[in-house]
């Protein structure tokens, strides 16, 4: 009798173990969030410039900038996907790179470019707090509409023009 009383609490032990085991489990939520998100073209000195919605093949580096809720330490994540490249499969990460942030950063500046120049098509941009995803957007690189400004150099001397007389 003392078996079958002994089986019976196992039994019911070990149904409410697997009821337990079953269910979901709470989703991870970062200590830290994301405020803010942009993409901006370069400013000219390798830094982010305004935030931009539009870019062209040329505008190399394309750059990433994450505003943080909060100054805590944290490991902030970005993954550069191809959506809709022409030649390059979707789902291709064209760049990964991760940032932790120390003590007071709440700012994390990233910046993504290809050797040359970029591949007209649709990208997003994937980010992620200590592993966990907590933003994606998407982006669209067209051809270029006019070539960027080329460096002049200083305009030959006429093998014509004599010396300037002051009058």
């Amino acid at each position: 009798m003392l078996y079958v009383g002994t089986l019976k609490l196992f039994a019911v032990l070990f149904v409410s173990c697997a009821c337990v085991f079953a269910q979901e489990a709470d989703p991870i939520v970062p200590k830290v969030n994301v405020s803010e998100i942009y993409l901006a073209k370069d400013d000219g000195t390798g830094k982010a410039g305004e935030a931009a919605t539009a870019f062209e093949t040329t505008d190399v580096p394309i750059h990433c900038v994450i505003q943080l809720d909060s100054a805590e330490s944290v490991t902030v994540k970005m993954q550069l996907v191809a959506v809709n490249v022409p030649g390059v499969k979707p789902g291709t990460k064209v760049v990964a790179t991760s940032y932790t942030t120390k003590d007071l950063q709440d700012r994390v500046n990233f910046s993504g470019r290809p050797q040359g120049q970029w591949v007209a098509g649709n990208y997003r941009f994937d980010i992620y707090i200590d592993n966990v995803q907590v933003a994606t957007r998407e982006f669209a690189v067209q051809k270029a509409t006019q070539a960027k400004p080329s460096v002049n150099k200083p305009a030959e001397k006429s093998r014509l023009a004599g010396p300037v007389k002051k009058v």
